[in-house]
């Protein structure tokens, strides 16, 4: 079951099938990613995905899969890869809260995210290879470009899980806290986004975007930063920006 609640700018979005870790069938993919549009069409300036129960989300749920007919392809490449990339190019910041298992789609629901805040003792990994399964949804990619190859095939051989803790430290999300206060600190965050210069904000993470995926150098970036820039310029909240820092008083920053 996938949860959809919006307020004050900021909507929630929560994996809520606790008795199964999470774990999404194809009929909860569907519904996330029209939660996710959901959002989208309803101009929020930030986005919280969770998870109720032990678990953030223990990736697909396979307890009626029959192998012998699965279709993956059409599972991973026609429906969890378009939710991922949709997730990704969100027109506002997005932030999960991760505790418990964060595993295959879980993991790249994740990948897919701008901030993360992760439990503690949260588990992320590569188990699969019990399953006679890989990495999917993008985990190949995550654990290489943050760790390394010879890291990420070591996680991937030995099946073992990393705690929040060590996956933080280890660089590859963005602050590990207490499983009891990961939440509040992920809607504290994202409630002080929507408040902020969203408008620059979404430029951020199109640079952002741009240096991952198309490998941009420095110099075709910092082009790229000052056409973001000029465009910002012409826009209510710069001007409000400019304005507060100079009457010495705190903006308000509406978005636009």
């Amino acid at each position: 079951m996938i949860d959809l609640t919006i307020e004050q700018d900021v909507a929630e979005i929560t994996l809520d099938a606790p008795e199964r870790r999470n774990a999404l069938d194809e009929a909860a993919i569907k519904d996330l990613a029209m939660a996710v549009a959901d959002a989208e069409s309803a101009g929020v300036r930030a986005l919280v995905l969770r998870g109720e129960g032990p678990s953030f989300c223990a990736g697909r749920d396979i307890s009626g899969v029959d192998p012998a007919t699965d279709d993956v392809q059409g599972f991973l490449g026609h429906r969890v890869q378009p939710l991922l990339e949709h997730l990704a190019a969100f027109p506002a910041p997005t932030f999960a809260a991760a505790h418990g298992a964060c595993l295959g789609v879980g993991l790249g629901l994740l990948v897919a995210t701008d901030v993360v805040y992760v439990a503690e003792s949260a588990k992320i990994g590569s188990p699969f290879a019990n399953l006679g399964a890989t990495l999917d949804s993008g985990g190949h990619a995550l654990f290489v470009e943050r760790l390394g190859t010879h890291r990420t095939l070591d996680l991937i051989y030995s099946g073992r899980l990393m705690t929040g803790a060590e996956a933080v430290a280890a660089g590859l999300f963005s602050q590990s806290l207490p499983d009891d206060e990961v939440l509040d600190a992920t809607r504290a965050a994202a409630a002080h986004a929507a408040s902020g210069a969203t408008l620059a904000f979404r430029a951020s993470k199109e640079l952002v975007r741009e240096l991952r995926d198309e490998r941009l150098g420095l110099w075709r970036s910092m082009a790229h930063e000052t056409r973001a820039q000029a465009r910002l310029a012409r826009s209510d909240d710069y001007r409000e920006g400019f304005a507060a820092f100079q009457q010495k008083r705190t903006p308000t920053f509406r978005g636009r």
